[in-house]
């Protein structure tokens, strides 16, 4: 297997790429286009045995030339296939003239977008490529919109026209594709941001470009895979003691928010620690114990009470429903200024927003609305969500975790992206229960990358699976912890 296949790449780290296969390997361009092609046609024809007419819609890149080779192929199989060309042919003696020659050679009819787009039952778009930057003009955006407003299945060539290959951004409009077929170097912005929204499947080729390619060019990013990730989870012993596997303490719940703090030390309980405690209000200590025997609840009001607390637990987690009282600050205070390993969640994160300072052994789970206040909002956050990981990780240390689609892991050596999670999780207790899954994993002595890895990927993939069953709309953030359980255990 290539070793590109669970690397990420921004357009200019893909360029270089190209440009090292081509002149240091001495693989010509056209070659890969074909390759390209082909992979684009083995793609559609496996999803689409019998897709009826097909429209290929092409610019004026290599993108383009992509396309062209698809739609010849496609003729050359028999298929009825036209092309739609938006903007001019391609300028004589680049590779995209070639791949435009191969088409009409094997008699494939070119047209306008429109022309092409009518009664079309396929539709593969090769308009726009990796070079794209700021809006989308409007002759493209016009055919753009004219593809979305079709319904029919859309094919992307290497990512969606209009989609930034770098932040992820939609460039004001971006095509809407059922399947993405990626080349070389699997594109950062496919995998974040809206990029999850306009990619449908993702399916990679490396157009047989040596591993010695990448070893030249470093990567960007990197794709969890829950089966590497679960192996840095020790066996248990038989003679094991609850300490063994650590003591978890969650503070929070202020008035009226006790909720949080219970679904945060349940989560804590379901990803392996020996011992929960939970320092909150007074008022919901009941409420707690009787939903969660398991977990010792205290009542405290001062940070003297919660400091002998702190002395018999392992790791701490602060933020579930702490809110931002004269109470809360004392709690936060007291927990991020004692030697503990700390996982700050919610409005722990808004308190740190106020006084900022940084920590090499927290981990920060910030969304992106709590990320634009811990950098000042000087950053629009989901506009640069690469950019804006590093930033907190560079400001804060210890180890982000930026929430959103295509959660991002930064732990100041790489950034790593959760490929799981469904629209389904944007729901109240989500950002708990990811919280305590990871001070679980931390108790059991998983180092703060680690955990935040392993964590981000059980929390999205056990709702994934939960939502293959029973679909998005009302999935409750608890319904997730016996899922937590098993993927934890496998």
């Amino acid at each position: 297997m290539n070793k590109a296949v669970n690397l990420l790449y921004t357009a200019a780290q893909v360029r270089e790429l190209d440009r090292v296969t081509i002149e240091e390997e001495g693989i010509p361009g056209i070659t890969l286009m074909k390759r390209a092609g082909q992979a684009c046609v083995d793609a559609m024809l496996g999803r689409w045995p019998n897709p009826g007419r097909v429209a290929v819609l092409c610019g004026s890149g290599n993108n383009a030339g992509d396309g062209f080779i698809i739609a010849g192929l496609l003729k050359a199989k028999g298929l009825t296939v036209q092309v739609g060309l938006v903007g001019r042919e391609p300028a004589k003696g680049t590779d995209a003239a070639s791949a435009y020659n191969f088409c009409r050679e094997n008699g494939v009819e070119v047209n306008s977008p429109d022309e092409a787009l009518e009664d079309a039952e396929l539709i593969v778009d090769a308009l726009l490529g990796t070079g794209v930057s700021g809006e989308v003009r409007e002759d493209y955006a016009a055919t753009i919109r004219n593809i979305n407003g079709l319904d029919k299945p859309v094919v992307a060539v290497d990512l969606p026209s209009g989609l930034s290959a770098d932040t992820g951004v939609s460039l004001g409009i971006c095509v809407r594709a059922d399947l993405t077929i990626t080349f070389i170097g699997r594109k950062f912005g496919l995998m974040t941001g809206d990029g999850p929204e306009y990619a449908g499947e993702i399916q990679f080729a490396d157009l047989e470009v040596p591993d010695a390619v990448f070893q030249q060019v470093p990567s960007t990013a990197n794709i969890l895979d829950y089966d590497d990730l679960i192996r840095s989870v020790n066996p248990r012993h038989r003679n094991a003691h609850k300490l063994d596997h650590g003591h978890v303490l969650i503070i929070g719940g202020d008035t009226g928010m006790g909720g949080a703090v219970a679904m945060a030390a349940e989560a804590a309980l379901f990803s392996g620690a020996g011992m929960v405690s939970v320092a909150t209000k007074p008022e919901n200590v009941a409420a707690i114990v009787s939903r969660r025997p398991e977990v010792m609840a205290r009542g405290i009001d001062t940070a003297g009470e919660l400091a002998a607390l702190m002395d018999r637990a392992t790791i701490a987690v602060v933020g579930p429903g702490l809110g931002r009282s004269d109470w809360s600050r004392e709690m936060f205070s007291a927990v991020t200024g004692g030697k503990l390993p700390v996982v700050v969640d919610a409005d722990g994160l808004n308190l740190l927003a106020e006084q900022p300072f940084s920590n090499h052994d927290w981990v920060l789970t910030p969304h992106p609305g709590e990320a634009n206040r811990l950098l000042n909002n000087e950053v629009r956050v989901q506009s640069d969500r690469l950019n804006s990981v590093l930033e907190l990780q560079k400001r804060y240390c210890g180890n982000i975790v930026l929430k959103g689609a295509g959660t991002l892991i930064a732990d100041g050596s790489q950034v790593s992206v959760c490929p799981f999670g469904n629209p389904g999780m944007s729901v109240a207790g989500m950002g708990d229960l990811l919280a305590g899954t990871i001070g679980g994993l931390l108790a059991q002595g998983l180092a703060g990358g680690e955990a935040a890895r392993l964590g981000a990927v059980v929390h999205s993939l056990a709702a994934d699976r939960l939502v293959a069953g029973q679909g998005e709309r009302g999935l409750l953030a608890t319904e997730l912890l016996p899922g937590i359980r098993q993927l934890v255990n496998q």
